[in-house]
C-alpha cells in the first residue's frame, strides 16, 4: 500500500520517507554530497601542506599524526553513529555531525602548536565519520538500491575529488593564504549543508526499538580503546620506540585483549553497538574484508603522494596537488559511469573484481618509481590507479546496503565504513612510520658522501645539518631547492627511496582483496526500500 504523505509530515514507514523526499532528492543529495566533501578533504587537504606545516609548528615525528588523528576518531564514529542513527533516526544525529566537524575545523585554524592542530583534527575527525555513515545512510532511506547505483557512483567520484582537490586546494592556500584555511573553507560548507538538510530533508525516527536496553557503553568504550591502541601501535612503532620496546608490546597486547573482549561483549549484550548477525552475511564478511585492504592501499598511497612530489620532484605544494589530477579523473569518470550501468543493468559482481587487479598493477607500477621518472609517466600510472579504485569504492557498499533491510542499513554501512577506516588508519599510519624510517635511515647513509662530495665546503653543511635526524626536522620542499647539488640528490634519492618499497609491500594486499572478491553472491537489486 501506497501512503499518501505531505512534506510537512515526519515519515513513519521506508515507504512514506521515499514519498516525503519525491521531488527533493536532488537538493538532499547535493547536501549529503557537500557534507562528503567536506568529510573526505579532511583526510586529504594537509597532504601537500603537511612539510610547510612541520616547519612552521614542528617535529616530524609528530607529522603522520595530522592525519592518523583524523582517522583514528572518524573510525572510532562511525558505527557509533551507524546504530544510534538506526535505533534514534538520522536527521537530527547528521545535522550534529556537521556542528562537530565544523567546530573542530574552527579550532584546527586557530591551533598554535601541533598539540593543538591535533587534537582539532581529533574533534573533526569524529564529526566527519558521522558524516560519511549517516549521508550514505539517508541515501538508503530515500532511494531504492536499483536507481542508487547512480548516487553511489557519485559519491564514490567524491572520494576522486576530494584525493585531488584536497591537495590542490592545500597546496594553494600554503602557497597563499596560509594553510589554516584548509580548516576554514569548511564554514561556510557546513552552514550549507547544515540549512540544507535541517529545512528540506524529511526522515522517520528509526526503528526506536530499545525495548529499555542501554546503550552499549562497554562496547563503544572496548572499540574505541581497541581501535586506539591499534593505530598507536603502528604510528609509534619502528619510529618513536622499537618494535620490541615495552611500550609497544603492551599496546599489542592491549589490541589483542580488547578484540577478544569487544567480540563477547558483543555476543552477549542485548543491543550491540555492532552486531555479529551481520557477519553471518556472505557478501558482508568479503566486502568488508576487501574494503579494509582497499583502504590500506589507497590513504597509504595517497597520503604520502603530495609530500614525494614536493620532496623528489621540488614542486610546488599547488603544482604537486594538480599533479593528481590524472587519479582524479580515472576515479571520478569510472566511478560514475558505473554507478549509472549498475542502475541500468543491475549487475555488479565483476566491477570490484576488475578494479582490484587494476589498483595491484598500479601500486607495482608505483613502487618502480626513481628520481628520474619524468612527471608525465607518473601521472599515467596515477590514472590508473585512479581507475581501478573508481571500480571498487562505492560498489562495496552498494553490496553491503542490498543485504540488508532499511532498519539496519546504517549499522551495517557504518561496520562496512568502520573496517575500511581501520585500514585506512593503518595505511597512513604504517605508511608514515615506514617512511620516515626508510628516509631517515637513507640520509644517514646518503648525506656524509654527498658532505664528502663539496670538499672543505662540506664540513659546514654537516655541522650545520647535525644528525640525519635533525636534518629531516628541518626539511621542507623550499629549503631543499637551496641545497647544494650533491646534498639535493642525497635528499631526493633518500625520499625517493624511502617511499617506493611501502608501495611494492602493499601488492599482495590488493591481490588479497580481489581473491576475497571472488566469492561475492550477485544478488538482485531490491526495486523497493523495505
Amino acid at each position: 500500500m501506497v501512503s499518501n504523505v505531505s512534506h510537512s509530515q515526519q515519515p513513519q514507514t521506508p515507504t512514506d520517507t521515499v514519498k516525503a523526499n519525491e521531488g527533493r532528492v536532488g537538493l538532499i543529495f547535493a547536501a549529503l554530497i557537500i557534507s562528503m566533501l567536506m568529510s573526505s578533504l579532511g583526510q586529504m587537504i594537509f597532504s601537500t601542506a603537511l612539510p610547510t606545516i612541520v616547519g612552521e609548528l614542528g617535529g616530524v615525528d609528530h607529522m603522520s599524526w595530522v592525519i592518523s588523528a583524523f582517522l583514528v576518531t572518524m573510525t572510532i564514529a562511525m558505527p557509533i553513529f551507524g546504530k544510534v542513527g538506526d535505533t534514534l533516526g538520522r536527521k537530527w544525529l547528521y545535522l550534529f555531525a556537521i556542528v562537530v566537524f565544523v567546530v573542530g575545523s574552527t579550532l584546527g585554524g586557530a591551533a598554535q602548536s601541533m598539540e593543538m592542530l591535533i587534537l582539532a583534527r581529533a574533534i573533526q575527525g569524529f564529526g566527519g565519520g558521522g558524516l560519511m555513515v549517516t549521508s550514505q545512510a539517508i541515501i538508503a532511506e530515500v532511494v531504492p538500491a536499483r536507481q542508487r547505483g547512480k548516487f553511489m557512483g557519485i559519491m564514490g567520484g567524491v572520494f576522486g575529488v576530494s584525493s585531488v582537490l584536497g591537495p590542490v586546494l592545500g597546496g594553494w592556500f600554503t602557497d597563499g593564504p596560509g594553510w589554516r584555511w584548509g580548516l576554514w573553507v569548511n564554514l561556510p560548507l557546513g552552514v550549507i549543508a547544515f540549512l540544507v538538510s535541517l529545512f528540506v530533508l524529511k526522515l522517520g525516527t528509526g526503528t526506536g526499538r530499545t525495548g529499555g536496553r542501554r546503550f552499549d557503553w562497554l562496547g563503544t568504550l572496548l572499540m574505541a580503546v581497541t581501535t586506539s591502541s591499534l593505530i598507536l601501535l603502528t604510528t609509534w612503532g619502528g619510529t618513536q620506540y622499537a618494535w620490541g620496546d615495552p611500550v609497544i608490546l603492551s599496546l599489542a597486547a592491549v589490541v589483542v585483549v580488547g578484540a577478544v573482549a569487544f567480540v563477547l561483549v558483543e555476543l552477549r549484550t542485548s543491543d550491540p553497538l555492532i552486531p555479529m548477525t551481520l557477519f553471518r552475511n556472505r557478501n558482508m564478511v568479503l566486502t568488508t574484508a576487501a574494503g579494509t585492504v582497499l583502504g590500506l592501499a589507497m590513504v597509504g598511497a595517497l597520503g604520502y603522494l603530495p609530500t614525494y612530489l614536493q620532496m623528489v620532484h621540488t614542486l610546488t605544494p599547488t603544482n604537486a596537488g594538480l599533479m593528481m589530477i590524472p587519479m582524479m579523473v580515472g576515479m571520478i569518470g569510472t566511478s560514475t559511469i558505473v554507478g549509472f550501468l549498475i542502475s541500468k543493468w543491475g549487475r555488479y559482481k565483476y566491477y570490484p573484481l576488475v578494479g582490484m587487479a587494476v589498483v595491484a598493477v598500479a601500486l607495482f607500477l608505483l613502487s618502480r618509481l626513481t628520481v628520474d621518472t619524468s612527471l608525465v609517466v607518473l601521472g599515467a600510472i596515477l590514472f590508473i590507479f585512479g581507475f581501478g579504485l573508481g571500480l571498487v569504492m562505492q560498489v562495496l557498499v552498494l553490496i553491503v546496503q542490498n543485504s540488508f533491510p532499511v532498519t539496519m542499513v546504517g549499522t551495517a554501512t557504518a561496520t562496512n565504513n568502520f573496517f575500511r577506516q581501520i585500514g585506512s588508519s593503518l595505511g597512513a599510519s604504517l605508511v608514515g612510520s615506514l617512511f620516515i624510517h626508510n628516509m631517515q635511515t637513507n640520509l644517514a647513509e646518503h648525506l656524509p658522501g654527498a658532505f664528502r662530495a663539496l670538499g672543505p665546503e662540506g664540513a659546514g653543511w654537516a655541522e650545520q645539518f647535525g644528525q640525519a635526524g635533525e636534518a629531516a626536522n628541518s626539511l621542507t620542499p623550499a629549503a631543499v631547492v637551496q641545497l647544494p647539488e650533491p646534498i639535493q640528490d642525497a635528499v631526493l634519492l633518500s625520499y625517493n627511496d624511502g617511499l617506493t618499497p611501502v608501495f611494492l609491500m602493499m601488492v599482495p594486499l590488493a591481490v588479497l582483496a580481489f581473491l576475497l572478491l571472488l566469492p561475492v553472491r550477485e544478488e538482485k537489486l531490491k526495486e523497493t526500500v523495505e
